[in-house]
């Protein structure tokens, strides 16, 4: 299978912001596009990337790290907010775990040390509470929100669809606050999510996504991982993209036997 799409995507700090596995959602986008013919590139980027190299990525992508890495990171990111944030605003999609999506927001409160500002990108801020309160740890289960009309209906329908349904392993001492200019990425059906009290997970502006779901997390929903290709792709190429199907049956299946073993039928 053969065309002549092709994609850049963008991958922040990888020496730095690479916790719990999450090079595996880079290799799950590479993976499912080299299998519909669509030709891919990984670009670090890193304190040596020229602004003219990151405003050529189609999509982005940020990991997890510990305090003292997000703060190193943070120093050399802060060069970099304009282009990062003209790519947002223009639509270019992205996806921020744990710690990048901190970094992304307003501010970030340590447990020690000075408060981290962030780049505004996400209408947010996250304050960890300190080490007498426990880290927010586990198998979270939650109902993804398809658009602003269903997340606007409270009154909509109970039964959960398996691709509406996001799993994930979440491991953060860090609360995340969301503010008005932001969506929640998702609905906590099992877990703990942003804050453990407002049963929000994640954040999404415009096509940009930020969640606490390590494992990592597109192997287990590899609809996600469509979704930002195909959006990549249309934004690059100003086009419907439709994506060859792939068999996802056996992710499926493993998904919905970790929302079942959590209690949530799908």
């Amino acid at each position: 299978m053969k065309n002549n799409n092709q994609l850049k995507i963008g991958w922040l700090y990888p020496k730095l912001m690479s916790t719990y596995g999450d090079k595996g959602n880079i290799m799950v986008l590479q993976k499912r596009c080299e299998w519909r013919g669509i030709n891919v590139e990984i670009v670090p980027i890193d304190q040596s990337t020229t602004d003219k190299e990151l405003q050529s990525v189609d999509l982005l992508f940020g990991g997890g790290a510990q305090d003292r890495e997000q703060e190193i990171v943070m120093e050399n990111l802060r060069s970099k907010k304009k282009v990062i944030k003209s790519l947002i605003e223009r639509d270019v999609p992205a996806l921020f775990v744990c710690g990048a999506p901190q970094l992304m927001g307003n501010y970030y409160e340590p447990a020690e040390g000075k408060r981290i500002e962030g780049l505004g990108i996400f209408d947010m801020h996250t304050e960890h509470p300190g080490p007498k309160e426990d880290r927010l740890i586990g198998n979270l289960v939650a109902q993804g929100y398809s658009s602003s009309e269903e997340q606007n209906d409270e009154s909509r329908s109970s039964r959960l669809r398996s691709n509406n349904i996001i799993v994930g392993f979440e491991n953060h001492g860090g609360r995340t606050f969301l503010g008005k200019n932001v969506k929640p990425f998702a609905k906590v059906l099992k877990g703990f999510g942003n804050n453990g009290k407002d049963l929000t997970e994640g954040v999404m502006y415009k096509n940009a996504i930020g969640c606490y779901l390590h494992g990592p997390l597109l192997p287990k929903n590899p609809i996600l991982a469509d979704y930002l290709i195909k959006k990549a792709l249309e934004i690059k190429y100003k086009k419907k993209i439709h994506l060859a199907t792939l068999d996802d049956s056996l992710e499926e299946k493993a998904k919905s036997a970790i929302a079942q073993r959590l209690g949530i039928r799908v």
